[in-house]
């Protein structure tokens, strides 16, 4: 949509953004093959439908900001703001919004996959934690051994990725519970020389956090659905979930 609208091309999904994407609506599909084929009188298969829909839907809608950002930043040529004319203000506050509603984005889609994977695997993460996020659910996750593979694979995942996705935690933080995240180095200036010009943020150093941070949403999106659907194929003779179990 957002590509439409800045005269873009369409995008063509590839690698990881693609893997998670078609692991995502394989499992969609399996749910819907299952609800059409038995009674789902508990509507546990329509929920993780719905769920995993959404997902897509979040990820199609994240990868959109990030390129939006990137697109806007492209205007941006001056270095401190007292230099931009107003048709390039203009250019950096879409570069910020796209930016900020990114990394909002990311954080909100890890804590619906959470939700995904304590509901999936009977995680209990709420009598931990009433509201836990992502990483609450995989520090849950470490203590289910029969699918210790899939915990450990989106523990190394995180790990790999560790700095950028805290760095955009901080801002994330600042955004909601301090003041607007590109005005907190604007701060730090003003501290160090009242009268001074103050320098734009480094643009180019927080976009790529929000690319490196996609990636980690695809690699954990794509790991979990591609082991679920996995597990689902295994366990399909069964009469129905099971305490542990994966359903698609």
């Amino acid at each position: 949509m957002l590509r439409t609208l800045l005269g873009e091309p369409p995008r063509v999904n590839s690698g990881v953004l693609a893997e998670a994407m078609e692991s995502m609506a394989k499992a969609a599909s399996m749910l819907r093959k299952e609800m059409a084929a038995h009674e789902d009188h508990d509507h546990e298969y329509r929920k993780l439908e719905i769920w995993t829909r959404g997902l897509i839907s979040s990820l199609d809608e994240l990868e959109q900001s990030w390129f939006a950002a990137a697109f806007f930043r492209k205007s941006v040529i001056a270095g401190y703001m007292d230099d931009m004319s107003s048709t390039e203000q203009g250019e950096y506050a879409r570069y910020v919004y796209f930016y900020k509603d990114g990394f909002i984005r990311v954080f909100s889609l890890l804590d619906k996959l959470g939700t995904v994977l304590n509901n999936l695997y009977n995680l209990n993460t709420g009598k931990v934690k009433t509201h836990f996020s992502y990483f609450t659910v995989l520090r849950q996750f470490q203590l289910l051994h029969p699918h210790h593979p899939l915990a450990e694979k989106l523990e190394r995942i995180r790990n790999s990725y560790r700095e950028p996705v805290e760095n955009l935690r901080k801002r994330r933080n600042a955004e909601i519970h301090y003041m607007n995240a590109e005005m907190t180095d604007d701060l730090w200036q003003r501290h160090q020389g009242l009268h001074d010009k103050i320098r734009l943020e480094d643009l180019d150093s927080h976009l790529e956090d929000l690319k490196q941070s996609l990636e980690m949403v695809c690699q954990s999106l794509a790991a979990a659905y591609s082991y679920g659907n996995e597990q689902w194929h295994k366990n399909k003779a069964a009469p129905g979930p099971k305490s542990g179990q994966a359903r698609p």
